[in-house]
Protein backbone atom coordinates (compact mmCIF):
# COMPACT_ATOMS: atom_id res chain seq x y z
CA UNK A 1 0.00 0.00 0.00
CA UNK A 2 1.20 4.03 -0.59
CA UNK A 3 -0.22 6.57 -0.59
CA UNK A 4 0.26 10.02 -2.17
CA UNK A 5 3.36 11.14 -0.21
CA UNK A 6 5.36 8.00 -1.06
CA UNK A 7 4.37 8.06 -4.61
CA UNK A 8 7.34 9.32 -6.88
CA UNK A 9 5.91 8.30 -10.17
CA UNK A 10 2.93 6.82 -12.38
CA UNK A 11 3.01 4.45 -14.75
CA UNK A 12 1.22 5.27 -18.12
CA UNK A 13 -0.35 2.92 -19.99
CA UNK A 14 1.91 1.88 -23.12
CA UNK A 15 0.60 1.80 -26.73
CA UNK A 16 1.96 -1.48 -27.25
CA UNK A 17 4.18 -4.50 -25.94
CA UNK A 18 6.08 -4.98 -29.04
CA UNK A 19 9.29 -2.67 -30.16
CA UNK A 20 8.02 -2.18 -33.64
CA UNK A 21 4.29 -0.67 -32.54
CA UNK A 22 5.95 1.67 -29.77
CA UNK A 23 7.99 3.13 -32.78
CA UNK A 24 4.98 3.07 -35.08
CA UNK A 25 3.31 5.06 -32.15
CA UNK A 26 6.07 7.26 -31.84
CA UNK A 27 6.29 8.50 -36.29
CA UNK A 28 2.44 8.50 -35.80
CA UNK A 29 2.16 10.84 -33.03
CA UNK A 30 5.07 12.94 -34.40
CA UNK A 31 3.93 13.04 -37.79
CA UNK A 32 0.28 14.52 -36.06
CA UNK A 33 2.09 16.80 -33.50
CA UNK A 34 4.25 17.97 -36.29
CA UNK A 35 0.84 18.97 -38.64
CA UNK A 36 -1.08 20.24 -35.59
CA UNK A 37 2.24 22.86 -35.00
CA UNK A 38 2.24 23.99 -39.06
CA UNK A 39 -1.82 23.78 -39.05
CA UNK A 40 -2.21 26.59 -36.26
CA UNK A 41 1.45 28.20 -36.64
CA UNK A 42 0.39 29.55 -40.25
CA UNK A 43 -3.20 30.00 -38.61
CA UNK A 44 -1.88 32.19 -35.79
CA UNK A 45 0.55 33.79 -38.13
CA UNK A 46 -2.08 35.18 -40.64
CA UNK A 47 -4.49 36.42 -38.07
CA UNK A 48 -1.73 38.40 -36.70
CA UNK A 49 -0.28 39.31 -39.96
CA UNK A 50 -3.82 39.96 -42.01
CA UNK A 51 -5.42 42.83 -41.15
CA UNK A 52 -8.78 41.29 -43.19
CA UNK A 53 -8.75 38.60 -40.15
CA UNK A 54 -8.57 41.50 -37.44
CA UNK A 55 -12.20 41.09 -36.27
CA UNK A 56 -13.95 39.31 -33.39
CA UNK A 57 -13.55 35.96 -34.84
CA UNK A 58 -10.05 36.20 -36.18
CA UNK A 59 -9.57 37.18 -32.77
CA UNK A 60 -11.34 34.15 -30.96
CA UNK A 61 -9.82 31.92 -33.58
CA UNK A 62 -6.11 32.85 -33.21
CA UNK A 63 -7.20 32.19 -29.53
CA UNK A 64 -8.33 28.73 -30.21
CA UNK A 65 -5.82 27.51 -32.34
CA UNK A 66 -3.01 28.52 -28.70
CA UNK A 67 -5.79 25.97 -26.95
CA UNK A 68 -5.11 23.43 -29.60
CA UNK A 69 -1.32 23.90 -29.74
CA UNK A 70 -0.78 24.08 -25.73
CA UNK A 71 -3.49 20.44 -25.57
CA UNK A 72 -1.27 18.58 -28.24
CA UNK A 73 1.92 19.87 -26.65
CA UNK A 74 1.06 19.24 -23.25
CA UNK A 75 0.21 15.27 -23.78
CA UNK A 76 2.15 14.42 -27.05
CA UNK A 77 5.84 14.92 -25.77
CA UNK A 78 5.57 12.20 -23.03
CA UNK A 79 3.85 9.65 -24.69
CA UNK A 80 6.28 10.19 -27.70
CA UNK A 81 9.18 9.90 -24.86
CA UNK A 82 7.82 6.57 -24.03
CA UNK A 83 7.46 5.13 -27.12
CA UNK A 84 10.77 6.00 -28.33
CA UNK A 85 12.83 4.67 -25.08
CA UNK A 86 10.55 2.08 -24.25
CA UNK A 87 9.17 3.24 -21.04
CA UNK A 88 6.18 4.04 -19.02
CA UNK A 89 6.80 6.50 -15.90
CA UNK A 90 6.38 9.88 -15.52
CA UNK A 91 6.90 11.93 -11.98
CA UNK A 92 4.61 12.42 -9.60
CA UNK A 93 5.33 16.14 -10.00
CA UNK A 94 5.38 15.80 -13.80
CA UNK A 95 1.91 14.62 -13.55
CA UNK A 96 0.70 17.21 -11.82
CA UNK A 97 1.68 19.81 -13.86
CA UNK A 98 0.77 17.76 -17.02
CA UNK A 99 -2.77 17.53 -15.19
CA UNK A 100 -2.80 21.31 -14.44
CA UNK A 101 -1.87 22.28 -17.62
CA UNK A 102 -4.40 20.50 -20.02
CA UNK A 103 -7.01 20.96 -18.17
CA UNK A 104 -6.29 24.86 -18.09
CA UNK A 105 -6.10 24.42 -22.08
CA UNK A 106 -9.12 22.21 -21.84
CA UNK A 107 -11.62 24.09 -20.21
CA UNK A 108 -10.11 27.73 -22.00
CA UNK A 109 -10.92 25.63 -25.35
CA UNK A 110 -14.59 25.02 -24.18
CA UNK A 111 -14.88 28.72 -23.45
CA UNK A 112 -13.91 29.81 -26.69
CA UNK A 113 -15.93 27.47 -28.61
CA UNK A 114 -18.77 28.79 -26.62
CA UNK A 115 -17.91 32.82 -27.34
CA UNK A 116 -17.48 31.52 -30.77
CA UNK A 117 -20.39 30.49 -31.07
CA UNK A 118 -22.25 34.06 -29.61
CA UNK A 119 -19.85 35.69 -32.52
CA UNK A 120 -22.31 34.03 -35.10
CA UNK A 121 -25.15 34.73 -33.11
CA UNK A 122 -24.33 38.13 -32.70
CA UNK A 123 -23.40 38.21 -36.85
CA UNK A 124 -26.60 36.49 -38.57
CA UNK A 125 -28.83 37.08 -35.72
CA UNK A 126 -28.56 41.02 -34.75
CA UNK A 127 -26.02 42.19 -37.25
CA UNK A 128 -26.83 45.96 -36.78
CA UNK A 129 -25.29 45.48 -32.60
CA UNK A 130 -22.80 43.31 -33.55
CA UNK A 131 -20.24 46.46 -33.21
CA UNK A 132 -21.33 46.88 -30.11
CA UNK A 133 -21.91 43.74 -28.81
CA UNK A 134 -18.36 42.68 -29.69
CA UNK A 135 -15.86 45.55 -29.61
CA UNK A 136 -12.77 45.24 -29.22
CA UNK A 137 -12.76 45.88 -25.34
CA UNK A 138 -15.64 42.82 -25.21
CA UNK A 139 -13.87 40.56 -27.24
CA UNK A 140 -10.77 40.71 -24.44
CA UNK A 141 -13.18 40.62 -21.43
CA UNK A 142 -14.47 37.47 -23.06
CA UNK A 143 -10.96 35.65 -24.16
CA UNK A 144 -9.78 36.91 -20.65
CA UNK A 145 -12.79 35.43 -19.23
CA UNK A 146 -12.25 32.00 -21.29
CA UNK A 147 -8.31 31.67 -19.90
CA UNK A 148 -9.16 32.46 -16.24
CA UNK A 149 -12.03 30.03 -15.88
CA UNK A 150 -9.56 26.89 -17.18
CA UNK A 151 -7.03 28.29 -14.57
CA UNK A 152 -9.36 28.10 -11.93
CA UNK A 153 -10.93 24.99 -13.37
CA UNK A 154 -7.34 23.26 -12.99
CA UNK A 155 -6.44 24.95 -9.79
CA UNK A 156 -9.11 23.39 -7.82
CA UNK A 157 -9.03 20.25 -9.77
CA UNK A 158 -5.24 19.92 -9.26
CA UNK A 159 -5.44 21.21 -6.26
CA UNK A 160 -8.23 18.63 -4.55
CA UNK A 161 -7.11 15.71 -6.97
CA UNK A 162 -3.58 15.38 -5.75
CA UNK A 163 -3.89 16.12 -1.75
CA UNK A 164 -5.88 12.80 -2.38
CA UNK A 165 -4.44 9.57 -0.31
CA UNK A 166 -3.04 7.04 -2.88
CA UNK A 167 -3.61 3.27 -2.34
CA UNK A 168 -4.19 1.47 -5.04
CA UNK A 169 -1.33 1.37 -6.67
CA UNK A 170 0.48 3.65 -9.57
CA UNK A 171 -0.77 2.45 -12.42
CA UNK A 172 -2.78 5.16 -14.56
CA UNK A 173 -4.23 2.76 -17.23
CA UNK A 174 -4.10 6.19 -19.23
CA UNK A 175 -1.37 7.58 -21.85
CA UNK A 176 -1.60 10.99 -19.86
CA UNK A 177 -2.66 12.00 -16.59
CA UNK A 178 -6.37 12.79 -16.37
CA UNK A 179 -9.17 13.08 -13.42
CA UNK A 180 -10.60 9.54 -13.99
CA UNK A 181 -7.29 7.87 -13.91
CA UNK A 182 -6.04 9.41 -10.92
CA UNK A 183 -9.57 9.50 -8.98
CA UNK A 184 -9.17 5.22 -9.60
CA UNK A 185 -5.94 5.26 -7.25
CA UNK A 186 -7.29 7.37 -4.18
CA UNK A 187 -8.50 5.30 -1.05
CA UNK A 188 -10.60 8.47 0.70
CA UNK A 189 -14.09 8.06 0.11
CA UNK A 190 -14.57 12.21 1.44
CA UNK A 191 -11.66 12.96 -0.84
CA UNK A 192 -12.74 11.49 -3.83
CA UNK A 193 -16.71 12.84 -3.31
CA UNK A 194 -15.56 16.30 -3.13
CA UNK A 195 -13.88 15.94 -6.44
CA UNK A 196 -17.14 14.21 -7.72
CA UNK A 197 -18.44 16.95 -6.33
CA UNK A 198 -16.74 19.28 -8.83
CA UNK A 199 -16.76 17.24 -11.82
CA UNK A 200 -20.87 17.42 -11.37
CA UNK A 201 -19.98 21.02 -11.24
CA UNK A 202 -18.36 21.07 -14.21
CA UNK A 203 -20.45 18.70 -15.95
CA UNK A 204 -23.74 21.50 -15.20
CA UNK A 205 -21.70 24.30 -16.40
CA UNK A 206 -20.41 22.45 -19.71
CA UNK A 207 -23.97 21.20 -19.92
CA UNK A 208 -25.40 24.64 -19.75
CA UNK A 209 -22.72 25.79 -22.63
CA UNK A 210 -23.93 22.92 -24.74
CA UNK A 211 -27.54 24.25 -24.41
CA UNK A 212 -26.49 27.90 -24.91
CA UNK A 213 -25.12 26.39 -28.13
CA UNK A 214 -28.18 24.37 -29.49
CA UNK A 215 -30.38 27.46 -28.81
CA UNK A 216 -28.05 29.52 -30.93
CA UNK A 217 -27.83 27.55 -33.46
CA UNK A 218 -31.26 27.33 -33.89
CA UNK A 219 -31.64 30.56 -33.76
CA UNK A 220 -29.21 31.03 -36.86
CA UNK A 221 -30.70 28.28 -39.40
CA UNK A 222 -34.13 30.43 -38.55
CA UNK A 223 -32.47 33.68 -39.40
CA UNK A 224 -30.30 32.21 -42.31
CA UNK A 225 -33.85 30.45 -44.07
CA UNK A 226 -35.32 33.74 -44.20
CA UNK A 227 -31.91 35.42 -45.83
CA UNK A 228 -34.00 35.73 -49.81
CA UNK A 229 -31.12 35.34 -51.44
CA UNK A 230 -29.21 31.69 -51.83
CA UNK A 231 -25.82 33.68 -51.89
CA UNK A 232 -26.51 35.24 -48.73
CA UNK A 233 -27.63 31.65 -47.31
CA UNK A 234 -24.67 30.49 -48.83
CA UNK A 235 -22.29 32.90 -47.47
CA UNK A 236 -24.00 32.69 -43.58
CA UNK A 237 -23.57 28.80 -43.62
CA UNK A 238 -19.56 29.31 -44.66
CA UNK A 239 -19.20 31.39 -41.65
CA UNK A 240 -21.43 28.79 -39.01
CA UNK A 241 -20.59 25.35 -40.31
CA UNK A 242 -16.71 25.00 -39.41
CA UNK A 243 -17.53 26.33 -35.52
CA UNK A 244 -20.28 23.62 -36.01
CA UNK A 245 -18.14 20.87 -36.94
CA UNK A 246 -14.99 21.83 -34.57
CA UNK A 247 -17.60 21.66 -31.32
CA UNK A 248 -19.14 18.40 -33.18
CA UNK A 249 -15.59 16.95 -33.10
CA UNK A 250 -15.00 18.27 -29.28
CA UNK A 251 -18.24 17.15 -28.18
CA UNK A 252 -18.99 14.28 -29.63
CA UNK A 253 -15.42 12.67 -28.26
CA UNK A 254 -15.20 14.05 -24.71
CA UNK A 255 -18.79 12.37 -24.15
CA UNK A 256 -18.43 9.57 -25.51
CA UNK A 257 -15.39 9.25 -23.68
CA UNK A 258 -16.51 10.25 -20.28
CA UNK A 259 -20.42 8.95 -20.78
CA UNK A 260 -19.89 5.63 -22.42
CA UNK A 261 -21.09 2.53 -20.92
CA UNK A 262 -18.89 0.59 -18.46
CA UNK A 263 -19.83 -2.95 -20.32
CA UNK A 264 -17.92 -1.88 -23.40
CA UNK A 265 -15.22 -0.06 -21.54
CA UNK A 266 -11.25 -1.73 -21.92
CA UNK A 267 -7.79 -0.22 -21.97
CA UNK A 268 -7.11 -0.50 -25.57
CA UNK A 269 -10.66 1.39 -26.20
CA UNK A 270 -10.22 3.94 -23.31
CA UNK A 271 -6.49 4.57 -25.49
CA UNK A 272 -7.94 4.99 -28.79
CA UNK A 273 -10.89 6.83 -27.56
CA UNK A 274 -8.76 9.61 -25.42
CA UNK A 275 -6.20 9.88 -28.58
CA UNK A 276 -9.13 11.04 -30.40
CA UNK A 277 -10.54 13.74 -28.12
CA UNK A 278 -6.51 14.67 -26.82
CA UNK A 279 -4.72 14.26 -29.94
CA UNK A 280 -7.08 14.60 -33.39
CA UNK A 281 -9.68 17.77 -32.61
CA UNK A 282 -5.98 20.06 -32.14
CA UNK A 283 -4.97 19.01 -35.41
CA UNK A 284 -8.04 18.81 -36.62
CA UNK A 285 -9.59 22.11 -35.78
CA UNK A 286 -6.96 24.25 -38.40
CA UNK A 287 -8.00 22.27 -41.01
CA UNK A 288 -11.97 22.83 -40.75
CA UNK A 289 -11.49 26.53 -40.30
CA UNK A 290 -9.76 26.83 -43.28
CA UNK A 291 -11.75 24.96 -45.59
CA UNK A 292 -14.19 27.21 -45.35
CA UNK A 293 -13.36 30.62 -44.67
CA UNK A 294 -12.56 32.45 -47.79
CA UNK A 295 -10.61 35.18 -45.70
CA UNK A 296 -8.47 33.02 -44.15
CA UNK A 297 -7.92 30.33 -46.94
CA UNK A 298 -6.30 33.96 -48.79
CA UNK A 299 -4.57 35.17 -45.65
CA UNK A 300 -2.98 31.82 -45.64
CA UNK A 301 -1.93 31.92 -49.39
CA UNK A 302 -0.66 35.16 -49.33
CA UNK A 303 1.39 34.06 -46.09
CA UNK A 304 2.61 31.10 -47.98
CA UNK A 305 3.27 32.92 -50.83
CA UNK A 306 5.40 35.56 -49.52
CA UNK A 307 7.32 33.20 -47.43
CA UNK A 308 8.26 31.20 -50.49
CA UNK A 309 8.76 34.34 -52.25
CA UNK A 310 11.28 35.17 -49.88
CA UNK A 311 13.32 31.11 -49.69
CA UNK A 312 13.76 31.81 -53.52
CA UNK A 313 14.94 35.75 -53.12
CA UNK A 314 17.60 34.69 -49.86
CA UNK A 315 18.44 31.86 -52.04
CA UNK A 316 19.18 33.85 -55.44
CA UNK A 317 21.13 35.95 -53.59
CA UNK A 318 23.09 33.94 -51.62
CA UNK A 319 24.17 32.18 -54.88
Amino acid sequence: MSNSSSLTQFLLLAFADRRELQLLHFWLFLAISLAALLANGLILSAVACDHHLHTPMGFFLLNLSLTDLGCICTTVPKAMHNSLWGTTTISYHGCAAQFFVYIVFLRAEFSLLTIMCYDRYVAICKPLHYGTLLGSRACAHMAAAAWAIGFLSALLHTANTFSLPLCQGNALGQFFCEIPAILKLSCSHSGYLRELGLIVFSAYLVFGCFVFIVFSYVQIFRAVLRIPSQQGRHKAFSTCLPHLAVVSLFFSTVMFSYLKPPSISSPSLDLVVSVLYSVVPPALNPLIYSLRNKELKDALRKLMTGCFSGAIKCRVSGA
